[in-house]
């Protein structure tokens, strides 16, 4: 692991925050998720890019509909999954912080103010939501259970002490994510771009946000087989040579 102190945080400069939204057969919740993404007020310039990663179910019908100047909408001809969706968009990015936005309406922009705002204080330049310290709903115990578990094994891989590895919201300042690169294609960005940060010897700052989970009926895609995708990514991130 790398002992490299992490510079501190200028906490100044940035203006323009890049959200990024993979969107995988979510023709139900695309629209009020970009609704919703249009009414937050954050003290930044927005763009908001939508990958459609290869929906089958009628999402890019309704994003053709919502695309104007403030929503780039992006096309994989294919579904490839969501880290593969989430490379397109940080390709097409302007900002100088990202954010991940899932389109799923588990997560709720209103809290993106929280995310921002230990960056924008200068404490942090990587921040992650955390389920398991804010308000939640709907979190299956078999799901409680493995994020808990994956959270651990990251705490005891990377000396590190998070809550929740495994969130969605993850923001970051844009030179860190650029100085990656990213390989994982499906749910596993999650565990390789915390074990690059970590590895990096770069802090993951945590904040409390709310969380509504769906369960596999309402449209949840995530199963117990990416959960031990996720545990191999961990364990191979760990050990084998950091590549940029």
């Amino acid at each position: 692991m790398s002992n490299v102190a992490e510079p501190e945080p200028a906490g100044t400069g940035y203006r323009t925050l890049s959200v990024i939204v993979p969107v995988y057969n979510e023709r139900a919740t695309v629209a009020e998720i970009i609704r919703r993404i249009r009414a937050v007020d954050v003290p930044l310039d927005v763009e908001v890019i939508a990958v459609d990663d290869g929906s089958s179910d009628g999402t890019d019908k309704v994003l053709a509909t919502l695309g104007d100047s403030t929503l780039r909408v992006l096309t994989h001809p294919t579904n490839r999954g969501k880290g593969a969706a989430i490379r397109t968009g940080l390709a097409a990015a302007r900002g100088d912080l990202v954010l991940i936005q899932d389109a799923d309406l588990e997560y709720d922009p209103d809290d993106w103010s929280k995310l921002l705002d230990p960056v924008l204080r200068g404490k942090a330049r990587v921040v992650y939501g955390s389920r398991f310290t804010g308000e939640r709903r709907n979190m299956l115990p078999l799901h409680w259970m493995g994020n808990r578990f994956l959270s651990l094994v990251t705490n005891v891989l990377y000396s590190s002490t998070l809550s929740d590895m495994e969130t969605c919201y993850k923001l970051f300042d844009r030179r860190i994510i650029d100085g990656f690169t990213i390989r994982s294609d499906r749910f596993d960005f999650e565990p390789e771009i915390t074990a690059k940060v970590l590895r990096s010897g770069h802090r993951i700052y945590e904040v409390p946000i709310s969380y509504a989970g769906r369960e596999a009926t309402e449209g949840k895609k995530i199963t117990w087989r990416d959960g031990l995708g996720a545990l191999r990514a961990l364990v191979k991130y760990r050990f084998v040579r950091m590549d940029r």
